[in-house]
Formats: structure tokens, C-alpha cells, sequence
């Protein structure tokens, strides 16, 4: 995994008050247009309806389970197959498929075909936001595998004298090109967190604006240190970008356990990548050995 570049560290400023210099590194075959558009900051409480989402993420995942279960074995009896009411109950913690489309809550997963970009090269992306054709508010989402081994006090120590500031303690990490800063939340309770977006049950994102709510919910005690975790930058496509950049071979689309999210927000994430491809089997396992490819 390629360690954060001085230039990336210095960016850090956004969470000191300091405002990055709009400057976006591009992956090859990526148009700058669709990544120098950070989303509508506006439409981050809007209200979105997932009561239902983590279930059927689960009955997906089971169905695929057990269609890549009679494949190795067609002899097994169609009367062991789960119901969709079993279908939750038995998935392991952490699990991973390919899913054909991108939708919010799943992960993109760079292939060997971006292994010379220094940018996206061997990351996982978690997609906040899908968007729609035909408007500004395109995909977006944030790198989960990058991170730049610093706390937010040890960047600008000045911006942090006031002991009421508190996020000193948290660590960043590299979130994408794109220079609007934005954190993730990580709590058992969304109800607590009113005003901020929830992408996967269990997990709500903000923008760098929405700090000061962010900072009252830990005064008051409902989240702590280790369950935010902040990204200097994110990613963003025009929506027809993203899709040709996946039928291009630069993404693999995965669906993914929320426990596996979770734990890629509150621990090491340094082996994600790996974990991901081996969890979604056949040739993405195989990829997930290959060495690195070498373009000179």
C-alpha cells in the first residue's frame, strides 16, 4: 500500500481551517470534469428511507452464497435451500460479492489496471452517494485503505491550543483528490446522530462543515475518539464517468457486510483491499496474489 505523499499530508490544513488549493490528481482515463465537483453540502440531512436496506443486502448476499455453493456442488438438494427469512441468519460476519451496478453502500475496488495510478492504486472506495444522470450530484466516496499514520493535532499543533477542541486524538486519512474534506461516524445508534447522512446501517458521514455538530455529539458523550474517522479529500465522478470507468476493468463493484465496513472504520485498515477480494472468490481471489504490475 503506497504511503500519503508530503503534498497529500500538507492538505491536511482543511481541518485546521486552512483551504485546499483545488489542485486534483486524475487517474489515467479519468476526466477532471467529473472529479473537481465536490457534492451539494445542502443535501447531506436529507432524510433517506434504508429501514429495510442492511436486510436485503443480507437476502442478496445469502441467495449469492448458495447460487456459488450449487455451482461447485449441483448435487445439493433443493430442499436445503434457505428461505429468504433464514437468509440473515446464515451469513458470516464478514462477507463480500460482486454486484453489477454501483449503488450507495457498496465498494469500489481498484484493479491491476490502476496499479501505476498513484492515486487509486490497490484502494478501496465505500460510495456515499450514487447521484443520478443528467445532474451535478454525481457519485462520491471516500478511500477506507489509505491512511496517512498522523493525528489532527501532530499537522497544525497551532489550530489545536484550545483544549475544548476535540479532535486532536483522531486520525486521518487520504479520503480522494478531491479537496471537500469529510469524516465518517460510527455508532450502534443512528438515532443519535440526527443531521448526518447514514450510508450503511451503523455508519453516517459529514462534510468538514458539519464539524461543530459533530464536535457537541462527543462533548455529550454519544460518540467517541475511535468512532470518527476523518479523510482529507474525497472522490467524485460524473455518473456516466464512474460506469465507463467500471466496464473499462478500473473497479471492481462489491457488496459488503456491514460488520466488515465497520471494522475497516475502527481499526488498521491496511490489509482491506486483500480482505475484500479474497472474500469475493474466484478470480478477484487470484488477483488479490498477483504482484504488482509494472508499466516500465
Amino acid at each position: 500500500m503506497l504511503l500519503a505523499s508530503e503534498m497529500e499530508i500538507r492538505r491536511i490544513g482543511v481541518y485546521s481551517g486552512v483551504t485546499g488549493s483545488g489542485d486534483a490528481s486524475v487517474p489515467t482515463g479519468d476526466s477532471s470534469d467529473g472529479l473537481n465537483k465536490p457534492p451539494d453540502e445542502s443535501k447531506s440531512t436529507e432524510p433517506i428511507n434504508i429501514s429495510n436496506s442492511n436486510y436485503w443486502r443480507d437476502v442478496r448476499a445469502n441467495l449469492v452464497r448458495r447460487e456459488q455453493e450449487l455451482l461447485v456442488d449441483p448435487s445439493v438438494p433443493a430442499e436445503s435451500k434457505a428461505s429468504f427469512g433464514e437468509a440473515a441468519h446464515q451469513l458470516p460476519q464478514k462477507w463480500a460479492h460482486p454486484i453489477t451496478m454501483p449503488e450507495a453502500g457498496c465498494v469500489l475496488v481498484a484493479t491491476e489496471v490502476l496499479d501505476d495510478d498513484s492515486v487509486f492504486e490497490r484502494t478501496v472506495i465505500l460510495l456515499l452517494r450514487l447521484g443520478s444522470r443528467g445532474t451535478f450530484d454525481g457519485p462520491f466516496g471516500v478511500i477506507l485503505n489509505r491512511p496517512l499514520y498522523t493525528k489532527i493535532k501532530n499537522v497544525n499543533p497551532s489550530s489545536f491550543q484550545d483544549q475544548t477542541t476535540p479532535f486532536g486524538d483522531c486520525a486521518l486519512f487520504f479520503g480522494g483528490p478531491v479537496d471537500m474534506s469529510m469524516f465518517l461516524v460510527r455508532t450502534k445508534d443512528s438515532s443519535r446522530l440526527k443531521g448526518f447522512e447514514e450510508v450503511i446501517p451503523g455508519i453516517c458521514f459529514g462534510f468538514r462543515t458539519e464539524l461543530e455538530k459533530a464536535g457537541v455529539l462527543m462533548k455529550s458523550g454519544a460518540i467517541k475518539t475511535e468512532d470518527l474517522r476523518f479523510f482529507v479529500g474525497h472522490a467524485a465522478w460524473d455518473y456516466e464517468q464512474l460506469l465507463s470507468e467500471i466496464r473499462a476493468g478500473y473497479w471492481a463493484v462489491a457488496s459488503c457486510s456491514t460488520e466488515l465496513i465497520s471494522d475497516a472504520v475502527s481499526t488498521d485498515p491496511s490489509c482491506l483491499w486483500t480482505e475484500i477480494l479474497q472474500l469475493m472468490g474466484g478470480h478477484y481471489s487470484e488477483l488479490s496474489q498477483k504482484p504488482k504490475q509494472d508499466s516500465s
